[in-house]
């Protein structure tokens, strides 16, 4: 897997809670989003618990030569927002979860804002695809990217190696939610449980308290 190499070149990463994460079926991974490297680490995440990752990624990425060949071979999932096409992105991912891939979902959408780094308010998306399937939703954390490849202040560290950390919780308990109707009021509860979620274990990798609201993205 061409990651492999990435990983070792741009930090030494340790990997935790992957014993959460089935051998087998599928898996809805929730997880922060703090720097462009994000998505090789979740990707040797899943890679080393012997499961393949299923991206859901902005569309974008399938213009860039060379990477398209990659995502379309990989069976990674095109997210078109705000368009006639982004029902088509949950439509997929809900295939791949059903067909029992492990998908792995940033609901920020993008690398946070939040200076300090924690994250932001995140679409509902995330909500949409962990109530129309009944696999694990499972919460994850990156921390230590953003100290090698720093996309608002524009920086890359690369050395010395940073000691960067992947962290996986346990299912989030989402019973009480389902049967319900799927609609906005819900999708927002659900979205922002996940994502309490996801804030207080990177809290735990952090060692420092979670701010108790979400960073919201200023209207520009």
């Amino acid at each position: 897997m061409f990651v492999y190499p990435l990983g070792r070149l741009f930090g030494r990463a340790r990997y935790e809670g992957r014993e959460h994460l089935p051998a087998t079926g599928g898996a809805l991974l929730v997880a922060n989003h703090i720097s462009h490297l994000d998505p090789i680490y979740s990707a040797l995440f899943v890679h080393k618990s012997r499961r393949v990752p299923r991206f859901l990624a902005k569309h974008s990425l399938w213009n860039v030569p060379v990477l398209n060949w990659v995502l379309r071979g990989s069976g990674q999932i095109p997210v078109y927002r705000e368009s006639a096409d982004a029902q088509q992105s949950l439509r997929e991912g809900t295939k791949a979860l059903d067909a029992g891939k492990v998908v792995v979902i940033y609901p920020e959408g993008t690398i946070t804002r939040d200076p300090a780094g924690w994250p932001m308010a995140a679409r509902t998306g995330v909500a949409r695809l962990a109530l129309t399937t009944d696999v694990p939703v499972l919460p994850a954390v990156h921390w230590g990217t953003r100290d090698v490849l720093d996309k608002y202040n524009r920086k890359f560290r690369p050395l010395p190696r940073k000691q960067l950390v992947v962290r996986c919780g346990p299912p989030v308990d989402l019973s009480a939610y389902r049967g319900r109707p799927v609609d906005a009021v819900l999708l927002r509860e659900v979205t922002d449980l996940l994502m309490v979620k996801v804030r207080e274990l990177l809290a735990e990798v952090r060692g420092e308290p979670a701010p108790e609201e979400f960073y919201r993205r200023t209207a520009s």
